[in-house]
């Protein structure tokens, strides 16, 4: 059991697992949407910003580009950059591909893609290749006062 998969179990949340194999190096998330039957639409991918110490984790579709300037707004800095994935790894406790925007290592500001309250329910990451979980926006923004922006292209 995992990290993020222990704290929703903890916390008493409402979310249901999803397991599927796993045999990629890159691009996990469109995998993950293919693997499992569901619309990219419903699968977000979380990355990892920075700006100098401060980090930021953003939520957003798998068929979407992360958009940094409007991320940077979205957190009244004047620009961010994509964090180096052994940096994420470390900073987070999970592996490039199953990073869980639930039970870092390190608390951030988070920021969830405002395409997410268009869904019921999405898929995140449970915090591991080939885990997922599905839970409402509502529930991210709640557990991880996250806030909503317009951070995808």
């Amino acid at each position: 059991m995992t990290p993020a998969i222990r704290f929703l179990k903890h916390i008493g949340a409402e979310f249901k697992v999803h397991t599927y194999e796993c045999n990629v190096s890159d691009d996990f998330g469109k995998h993950c949407a293919h693997q499992l039957g569901m619309e990219e639409a419903k699968v977000f991918k979380t990355l990892l910003l920075q700006h100098e110490k401060q980090t930021i984790t953003a939520i957003i579709p798998v068929s979407m580009r992360l958009n940094l300037k409007a991320s940077a707004k979205a957190v009244h800095l004047k620009q961010v950059t994509m964090m180096l994935p052994a940096d994420a790894e470390r900073l987070t406790g999970y592996k490039v591909g199953g990073i869980s925007p639930f039970a870092q290592k390190k608390a951030s500001k988070t920021l969830l893609d405002e395409s997410a309250l268009t869904q019921t329910s999405i898929l995140v990451s449970g915090g591991k290749r080939g885990v997922s979980v599905e839970i409402s926006p509502q529930d991210i923004l709640t557990l991880l006062d996250a806030s909503v922006a317009n951070i995808s292209e």
